[in-house]
């Protein structure tokens, strides 16, 4: 499984931004895939989920209702889209996926349950 993030850059707070995760390597309709994001000198948090098999989802309280997870069959692709950006969003955004045939639960916001995971991809957003 290979996994390609992309669209990180310089925001303005209030702007939005779109990343995308690019999967090839497997089929990924058994596939949950997850966001996460690493701000300056802190860990590494949870973002968002998307399972692949029925597109349910889970969102990390700090973005709910500003941050949308999708994903496009035909170009085996996932994206985070985000709106509504504050310097708070600012990080290295990583895209990871894991098998999971079983629906989208509490351990999918663990970092730890990840096998694959992208390169970073930076998300700078400007006050």
């Amino acid at each position: 499984v290979q996994l390609q993030a992309s669209g990180g850059g310089l925001v303005q707070t209030g702007g939005p931004l779109r990343l995308s995760c690019a999967a090839s390597g497997r089929t990924f309709s058994s596939y949950v895939m997850g966001w996460f994001r690493q701000p300056p000198e802190k860990e590494r948090e949870f973002v968002a989920a998307l399972h692949w098999s029925d597109s349910s989802t889970d969102y990390a309280d700090p973005v709910k209702d500003r941050f949308t997870v999708s994903r496009d069959n035909a170009k085996n692709t996932v994206y985070l889209q985000m709106n509504s950006l504050k310097p708070e969003d600012t990080a290295v955004y990583y895209c990871a996926a894991r098998r999971q045939f079983y629906h989208l639960s509490s351990a999918n916001r663990r970092s730890e349950a990840y096998d694959y995971w992208g390169q970073g991809t930076l998300v700078t957003v400007s006050s």
